[in-house]
């Protein structure tokens, strides 16, 4: 009896703590940290050419500087929920901060690309727990019916972030070097680190322990790395090794299908998991995981597939490509708060339909503009068209999430909704890119086609070009000259319908998964975001 009245008012305490600081100084600090990570998920995008070229590198090597990351990043962010319960969460965030500024700084120093690729893996890792943290230091902060805002302004960092950074990114390898897309983190790191240190407090019921260091799941981490390694060096080497012609791809498939079926059966039944799979027969959680994996992927696809169209087919520069994707994060700064403050007035499960009508209409549109003479103009509104969705899915789903979920669990849930949202923009990132480079192939084989001596029309263009070559520079070789400006045409034409599909495909996508998002538990609005909030 001693010992539960003695428990009593130490749940109260609990239950009425609040941090000393102000709510939204605690929001910004570590959003401001997660911003910086969330950052580096994109802002090399524009500037592979220039790492291939400096480095000694071919575009496809190049590549790997997003993937190393990605897949470092990924396997880091179900480990915050151990790492915090062994340091403590508050601390675990301070760490993930110094490892991933100087792992910064390494990058940017960086002379070869092995080197990189080490130091890359390092930053991801660095960053992986800077994320969820972020994201459960601001669940606690605030009470369940102020969680709505409060991830509004988290929404700002996890999808403006990865919006502006090929404009950022191209901009300062045009006017400067790569480099600096590195160490610009320098400074913000220790700004955060600092800001943290003061205002940042450990929850009474998140009370670290020492003896938590050797309940890390080993197994479980191991078949994670192994699972997600193989997946993305299948996806990434798929198209380039002809897939499934490939023993090498067959076995990365091989190895990602046992790893990966070994992975959730050793999560599900192991008495200290890594990843707390069990939260996915919650059906509301299982859903939000799934809307997640498509927004990440939405996100970070376009964000490659835009400027990588606007450089290889339009001759932009990393500047110009940047700047064109410039107009959705001005849009996005104003949709976000609204996208918050409508969490208090409709159900999550509605303003995430919309946001995926919004994709659906969105990818529609901008398969039916693409062209070979497509304007600055155009393209930018383009982009502001397909970002606006992003805050409206984004925000709702990270807070139906918790949706039912205790509070003790607020860790676990984090870490996974943030693991599912990696994992779905480096998938699509590898599918998307692949599909553009299958159907341009496609594409160039129907064209090639109408490329022959009994094609009058072929015949005519081949005259006419000659005879403008002939004239311009009297070259003996005017006729193959006249042919060669054929088939690049042929080439950039074939690319464009290629970028088309890929567009058409994933409006496809966002169509199918409309009447899906209703299988989401009706919240009342402004019901908050914990395990307290009212559902019907």
């Amino acid at each position: 009896m001693a010992a539960s009245a003695a428990t009593v008012p130490r749940l109260i305490a609990q239950e009425n703590w609040r941090p000393r600081a102000n709510p939204w100084l605690i929001a910004a600090t570590v959003a401001m940290a997660a911003f910086m990570e969330v950052l580096d998920t994109s802002i090399a995008n524009v500037a592979l050419p220039h790492i291939a070229g400096s480095l000694g590198a071919s575009q496809d090597e190049s590549t790997w500087v997003l993937t190393a990351y990605l897949v470092s990043n990924a396997v880091v962010l179900p480990m915050g929920g151990w790492a915090a319960s062994v340091i403590g969460r508050k601390n675990f965030f301070l760490l993930c901060i110094v490892i991933f500024t100087i792992a910064s700084f390494l990058c940017g120093f960086a002379s070869t690309l092995p080197l990189l690729l080490l130091f890359r893996v390092i930053q991801g890792a660095g960053g992986g727990g800077l994320q969820p943290m972020a994201q459960a230091i601001m669940a606690d902060s605030f009470e369940p019916e102020k969680r709505g805002l409060a991830f509004a302004l988290y929404g700002i960092v996890a999808v403006l972030a990865p919006s502006i950074g090929p404009t950022l990114g191209g901009w300062i390898t045009d006017n400067y070097s790569w480099h600096w897309i590195f160490y610009i983190n320098i400074p913000v790191g220790i700004l955060a680190f600092f800001l943290t240190e003061r205002l940042v407090e450990e929850p009474p019921w998140n009370v670290p322990d020492r003896k938590n260091l050797f309940k890390l799941d080993y197994l479980g981490l191991g078949l994670l790395v192994v699972s997600m390694g193989a997946l993305q060096i299948m996806l990434d080497r798929g198209e380039e090794n002809d897939w499934f012609g490939s023993h090498f791809i067959v076995s990365c498939a091989v190895t990602f299908v046992i790893s990966f079926v070994a992975l959730i059966l050793w999560q599900w039944f192991a008495k200290s998991p890594l990843m707390d799979l069990k939260l996915l027969k919650i059906r509301n959680f299982a859903m939000c995981c799934f809307l997640m994996l498509l927004t990440g992927g939405f996100l970070n696809a376009t964000t490659v597939l835009q400027p990588q169209f606007l450089q290889s087919q339009l001759g932009y520069t990393a500047t110009w490509a940047g700047l064109a994707l410039s107009g959705g994060g001005v849009a996005l700064l104003l949709i976000v708060p609204i996208a918050g403050k409508a969490l208090t007035h409709f159900p999550a499960r509605n303003i995430i339909a919309l946001g995926f009508c919004g994709f659906t209409i969105a990818y529609f549109v901008t398969a039916r503009e693409l062209n070979l003479g497509l304007n600055f103009a155009t393209s930018s509104w383009l982009r502001v068209m397909q970002v606006v969705p992003i805050p409206l899915v984004f925000i709702s789903v990270t807070t139906a999430a918790y949706f039912g979920i205790p509070r003790e669990k607020n860790n676990q849930v984090a870490g996974l909704i943030n693991f599912v949202r990696n994992i779905g923009g480096s998938i699509l990132i590898s599918l998307t890119n692949a599909a553009v480079v299958e159907r341009a192939q496609f594409h160039q084989n129907q064209l090639l086609k109408y490329l022959t001596p009994s094609s009058a029309s072929f015949q005519q263009n081949v005259q006419s070009l000659t005879g403008f070559f002939d004239n311009r520079s009297g070259l003996q070789n005017a006729g193959r000259l006249a042919q060669g400006r054929i088939y690049n045409q042929l080439i950039q034409q074939s690319q464009t319908l290629a970028y088309i599909d890929v567009f058409y495909l994933m409006c496809g996508a966002a169509l199918l998964v409309i009447p899906l998002v209703f299988l989401l538990a009706k919240n009342r609005p402004g019901g908050g975001g914990g395990g307290g909030a009212a559902m019907h």
